[in-house]
């Protein structure tokens, strides 16, 4: 079962190449395919890039020998042939670039600096255009520091907008790469301004963009701090929602497992349920599917299975499944919490739905034992996220009645209105630079 819910197969065509190797290391680590598949994939992929010395180690590991391929000893010469002749070729703005005293006269303005630049240090368009062949060059070779620090010089002199947006995604993708998950965030924000502003030569490029966008987002989300807010933030946009729907469903389970895991429910969250409701027959995951039992058919016998599979997609999940080791121990947090907030889901619509319940029966609901059940429920009770009282002697809960104050409809309802005029603005906003643009 843990393989037929991996999602690399469908993932990888979204991402950068080097940015798949990751996820077929967590693959490798939990088993999931047989090793010799996956170091035959490693060097497929290596194939396309100029990390020579790496498909070098991995073909002697799968092979178990010490003699490589001819091809590949000759496709390393060429690969250190090339660096050192791109290396040249950027040599003069390299060498300004690592002058301390040279880089302070530089200025905000892109033309003053080509200008200066070559007046003062005969460093021209082709010498900025050797600097981008090298950091490229670089990050091929795995060398994703020196190619992020290169790629971000040539940002601030590059005037051609299309190659400078290229060069975002390769810093990008090296910050993501490197694990600097604050500074990847940031041009993950960039990236998102320049693909919703940007006047595309055809709508459905846009929606490419959108779709890679989110897919390299997984890295960032599932590792930053404050992630798992700003995935619901951004994918539950409206085009981005759309984008998913159309041309990526299996991203539902990532915003899915992002709704559950939210410490605050979000208002949103009864709009992602129609998504659910009307993507249910077209896309299958235990963890949607989950929801769907829960909110849409009230099937709390099909939740507890669905449970047990979205902890089994959790663990085998190169995204959800991170590992943290505490002592000798390792555990998944994410896992954790998800298994916490789905049983407190199924126990809240339980209760919206019966007034008097059963401790036996919910326990077998929230796959749990009659202790831990009722452990459980005095624990919610304690910290006030239930208002019910226990009955002993019957074995049952007793639900108190719940109405929400008409102060805390009222606010609802305008934060549900702020949100959809906000929408209707910026759709507004975007029809009217369109026609601008024409």
């Amino acid at each position: 079962m843990a393989a037929q819910y991996d999602l690399t197969q469908r993932i990888a065509p979204f991402l950068d190449r080097h940015l798949v190797f990751p996820l077929l290391e967590f693959l490798q680590e939990r088993g999931l395919y047989p090793e010799e598949d996956i170091l035959k994939a490693k060097i497929e992929l290596l194939n396309q890039t100029n990390m020579v010395d790496y498909a070098m180690d991995i073909h002697k590991s799968l092979y178990r020998s010490d003699d490589v391929p001819q091809d590949m000893v000759e496709r390393r010469a060429e690969v250190v042939g090339r660096l050192k002749a791109l290396e040249e070729g950027a040599a003069p703005l390299i060498s300004f670039l690592q002058n301390p005293n040279a880089v302070q006269e530089l200025r905000a303005e892109k033309q003053y600096n080509l200008q200066m630049l070559s007046d003062r240090y005969q460093i021209g368009p082709e010498q900025i255009e050797a600097l981008y062949q090298y950091a490229k060059f670089q990050f091929e070779c795995g060398n994703y520091s020196g190619a992020a620090d290169y790629l971000y010089q040539y940002r601030a002199l590059c005037t051609n907008s299309d190659r400078s947006l290229s060069a975002l995604w390769g810093k990008l993708a090296a910050e993501i790469l490197m694990q600097n998950w604050d500074i990847a965030l940031e041009e993950l924000n960039r990236l998102k301004e320049i693909i919703d502003s940007k006047n595309f030569s055809s709508p459905l490029n846009q929606v490419q963009s959108r779709i890679w966008l989110m897919h390299w987002s997984l890295f960032i989300f599932f590792n930053h701090e404050n992630g798992r807010t700003q995935i619901i933030e951004l994918f539950n946009q409206d085009r981005y929602l759309n984008a998913i729907q159309t041309n990526a469903p299996h991203l539902l389970r990532y915003l899915a497992a992002a709704f559950i895991v939210n410490k605050r429910r979000r208002p949103q969250f009864k709009e992602f349920i129609k998504v659910i409701q009307q993507e249910q027959y077209s896309y299958e995951d235990p963890i949607t599917e989950f929801l769907a039992c829960v909110y849409v058919n009230y099937d709390f016998d099909a939740a507890q299975k669905k449970m047990r599979e979205c902890e089994e997609v959790i663990l085998n999940d190169p995204f959800l499944g991170k590992r943290v080791e505490e002592g000798n121990f390792v555990t998944v947090p994410l896992r954790d919490e998800f298994l916490e907030n789905a049983r407190l889901f199924i126990f809240e619509t339980y209760c919206r739905i019966h007034q008097c319940i059963d401790m036996g029966v919910l326990a077998e609901k929230l796959n749990l034992n009659y202790e831990e059940a009722e452990r459980w429920i005095v624990n919610l009770i304690r910290t006030s996220k239930l208002e019910a009282k226990i009955d002993s002697e019957t074995g049952t809960i007793v639900i108190e009645p719940n109405q929400t104050n008409v102060y805390e409809q009222l606010i609802d309802h305008t934060k549900a209105l702020s949100g959809r005029t906000y929408k209707l603005v910026s759709q507004l906003l975007e029809h009217a630079q369109a026609q601008t643009a024409r």
